[in-house]
């Protein structure tokens, strides 16, 4: 079992968020423009990382292992 986390927009995401979604969340903090900021939530779903931010934002791993970016309500997720 792994445990999630959660952190502000911004803030250096913690040690449990892997290292494939980093410089995802990194840019999508970039351009986040709200006070206050939004948060991400960092959860597993069949063994894979999703980090989900307040807003609906998401950064999951493709089928090859690939960082992508999506919305919450797209049929992606």
């Amino acid at each position: 079992m792994r445990l999630g986390t959660r952190w502000e927009s911004g803030d250096e995401a913690p040690a449990a968020v892997p290292a494939t979604l980093r410089e995802q969340i990194r840019q999508v903090d970039r351009i986040i423009d709200t006070d206050p900021r939004p948060k991400w939530t960092l959860t597993w779903l069949e063994g894979r990382p999703v980090a989900e931010l307040e807003t609906g934002v998401v950064v999951s791993l493709d089928a090859e292992g690939r960082a992508v970016v999506g919305q919450i309500d797209d049929d992606t997720f």
